[in-house]
């Protein structure tokens, strides 16, 4: 199987968050791996910008934005946090993963191997993962908690079809700073990136690294959007747009957020930069 990336730079930055280490430093896990469990929901104000009276460090949800938004010169406010690839989960070699437990009922199991107590906040975290990875999908959704970098490639490539190349994006920090929260304006006209398909690879809080990966049947847009901070930053920030909603559950965190209802508008929300996009470019008629 091949697949394409679209730059040797984004290669480089996939394989850091990527790449697989063997023995137990893989099942090390700082504290700030699990903040944003639990953590309570601001809304914004009704033109979207950062209310002074608002907390600003617990912003784990503003990603979320409508398709009016996409336009030059609209501020929104944006989480994007910022890890130390260096001290974050690393996927397993798929024979390590394969060897560990993965479900919820195996959890006590899980909490001894890993030595955490049954009230910690990694024990809630690890809970929270099994919990969501074993829900069942939606309508029109195909889903798979991968545990190792082959797991996710066979996921994507079983969507794709196996003769099929795709390529990968996933949001780029262009400036070095520690602000994980702040407004943001719109650059430059948004790219979208044509796709017949594509494939959404979440991180989740766990001892080693999971990702939440999910293919919608409904139609979804792809953008890569320049954005500046109030600060200077600089993001090449990767977004999608789910033009249906219409089965996505009520209390879904967006639709609080942008205050609508399911299906009135397609639902956008940007990437943070250890996620993953895989797309499929449309085929050309011969």
């Amino acid at each position: 199987m091949s697949f394409g990336v679209t730059s040797r730079s984004l290669l480089l930055h996939i394989l850091i968050v990527l790449l697989a280490n063997n023995g137990s430093e893989s099942r090390k896990m700082s504290q700030e791996n699990w903040e944003g469990i639990g953590s309570s929901l601001q809304l914004p104000s009704s033109n979207g910008v950062i209310k002074d009276d608002v907390d600003q460090n617990d912003h784990s949800s503003m990603i979320f934005f409508t398709v009016k938004d996409l336009k030059v010169g609209e501020k929104l406010p944006i989480y994007f946090p910022r890890k130390d690839p260096s001290s974050s989960p690393h996927l397993l070699p798929r024979d390590e993963a394969a060897s560990i437990p993965f479900s919820l009922k195996e959890l006590p199991q899980l909490l001894n191997l890993f030595s955490f107590s049954q009230d910690s906040p990694q024990a809630k975290a690890m809970q929270y993962t099994l919990r969501t990875c074993e829900l069942e999908p939606i309508k029109g959704e195909t889903k798979f908690c991968a545990t190792s970098l082959d797991s996710m490639l066979d996921f994507t490539s079983g969507v794709f079809g196996l003769e099929r190349d795709f390529s990968v994006v996933t949001t780029t920090f262009l400036t070095n700073s520690s602000t994980s929260f702040q407004n943001y304006t719109i650059l430059e006209v948004p790219k979208e990136i044509l796709t017949s398909k594509m494939v959404a690879c979440h991180t989740m809080p766990y001892p080693y690294a999971i990702f939440y990966c999910h293919y919608h049947e409904s139609e979804n847009k792809v953008y890569k959007i320049l954005l500046g901070g109030e600060n200077g930053d600089k993001v090449e920030a990767v977004a999608v747009c789910h033009m249906d909603t219409s089965h996505w559950s009520r209390d879904h965190v967006s639709f609080h957020l942008l205050r609508i209802e399911p299906g009135t508008l397609p639902v956008c929300h940007f990437f943070p930069a250890d996620h993953l996009v895989w797309f499929q470019p449309p085929r050309l008629i011969q």
